[in-house]
């Protein structure tokens, strides 16, 4: 592959060595890259995007769009070599709007960045989905996390985007209007798109004002059952809570080794509720109350906001703390959303199916949504390991579209999900190969995912 022209263009910014390429050849997923990227190039610009893509599209080369690398199904690998754009130095916060509540930053941008810029605006982006992922990689597996109960996904956040489309020419979707009814929804299309229709290059965002109040608190339970019934009551009678985790004993048994901290290895609910002092403390006593009919053992609140943020360390540390329970092991990181009336048959079955297995499988999610996550540890040069995970996976997902869910809540589709949305979406899948047909004709853009 003749790159002299790029190289001529961003100098010592391609890289081609082999431990650069080994590094972006994978995402944070068990899936064995099968290949390396046959460069890596770092721009700063959304032009200089435009001139890497169209070079790409000239030449009928693969492009990578890559992030953070934080991805769980694949999204990052390069299935059949062509160029890597890591968009880290494409980190500028380029505006913010205080009046209108919004701002518009680089795609590499990471949601920790933004809330550090934002920290004395009285302003806050709320999409946490765990991990500090960067703006333009959560647009492009649709992201969420914890917050989504109360703020809802990425998707309710992003106005308007710029993308670079697999000819290299560049477009603007959305404005800053609170509304729009002028033509297709392009933004929302490239949403999930997972880098098959273009590059995002810039993001515009809805900003939400910081709470007055925020306690957050632990409530372990003796049955599974009763913390899953105790969300979904508490959301049934409307209680306006901001985030909502599920932890399974084993997944707390790994944080307590992790973290060393001491909660009960029960199953347990992690909360945070934002409003006025006054009004934080209503919804505790009554979110008490609720939880107490539901077999509640411990029930402990802070409004310190050093404890806060301990409480949330531990819970982002999930994925890291489940892989130390079986050390030199991957994980198989899988997520199902299910609508929340069907939440507590849906993790008590797939705990059944745990049970007979001879997988490590923590259970963690954002159950105020409906959303829960496996993560399996297993070693991915072991097939029987391997087939024993797909299967429950396989089962898990046939559980959820069963009970009118989706095979993924967060994650998207990438390497690992392209059977279960067929199974899913049916026909609708053609559909979408038709757009990707219609915008990438050469299949330039990040080939191999989705379909």
């Amino acid at each position: 592959m003749d790159l002299s022209e790029l190289e001529n263009l961003f100098g010592d910014r391609l890289v081609t060595s082999e431990s650069v390429r080994s590094q972006h050849s994978h995402d944070e997923s068990w899936h064995v890259p099968e290949n390396l990227p046959d460069a890596v190039v770092f721009p700063e610009t959304s032009n200089e995007v435009s001139r890497i893509i169209s070079f790409a599209s000239k030449n009928n080369i693969p492009v990578i769009p890559y992030g953070t690398g934080t991805a769980l199904e694949g999204h990052v690998h390069a299935v059949n070599g062509g160029i890597t754009i890591d968009s880290r130095n494409m980190n500028k916060v380029i505006q913010v709007n205080m009046e209108d509540m919004d701002c518009r930053v680089q795609a590499g941008v990471t949601r920790e960045e933004l809330n550090s810029f934002l920290r004395d605006t009285g302003l806050f982006f709320p999409v946490d989905p765990g991990a500090n992922a960067s703006i333009g990689g959560m647009c492009s597996t649709g992201a969420s996390g914890t917050n989504t109960v109360k703020y809802g996904t990425i998707r309710e956040q992003v106005i308007g985007l710029e993308v670079i489309m697999p000819d290299g020419k560049i477009i603007q979707t959305g404005s800053r209007a609170r509304k729009s009814s002028a033509g297709y929804d392009l933004t929302h299309l490239m949403l999930g798109s997972e880098g098959t229709l273009g590059f995002i290059s810039e993001i515009s965002l809805r900003l939400h004002g910081r709470p007055e109040a925020i306690s957050a608190g632990v409530c372990s339970f003796s049955e599974l059952d009763g913390a899953v019934n105790t969300v979904i009551e508490a959301i049934q009678i409307g209680l306006p809570l901001s985030r909502i985790e599920l932890l399974d004993e084993l997944q707390i048994k790994a944080i307590n080794q992790y973290k060393k901290t001491s909660h009960e290895e029960k199953p347990t609910l992690f909360i945070e509720i934002h409003g006025t002092p006054l009004g934080v403390r209503e919804q505790i006593e009554k979110f008490e109350e609720i939880a107490k009919e539901n077999s509640l053992i411990n029930f402990n609140w802070s409004d310190q906001q050093e404890e806060i943020d301990k409480l949330w360390s531990a819970r982002h540390s999930a994925l890291y703390a489940a892989l130390s329970l079986a050390p030199g092991k991957k994980s198989f990181t899988t997520d199902i959303c299910v609508p929340i009336s069907s939440l507590t048959e849906c993790i008590l079955e797939t705990k059944k199916d745990l049970e007979s297995s001879t997988i490590i499988a923590p259970i963690v999610g954002h159950v105020g949504d409906g959303n829960f996550h496996l993560i399996l540890l297993l070693d991915p040069e072991n097939e029987d390991e391997v087939n024993e995970a797909k299967d429950i996976n396989d089962r898990l997902v046939t559980r959820a579209l069963k009970m009118g869910g989706t095979c993924t809540g967060e994650h998207g589709i990438g390497l690992g999900k392209k059977e279960h949305l067929r199974k899913e979406k049916g026909i609708s899948v053609d559909v979408m190969a038709q757009i990707k047909k219609a915008l990438d004709p050469n299949n330039i853009m990040n080939p191999g995912k989705i379909f």
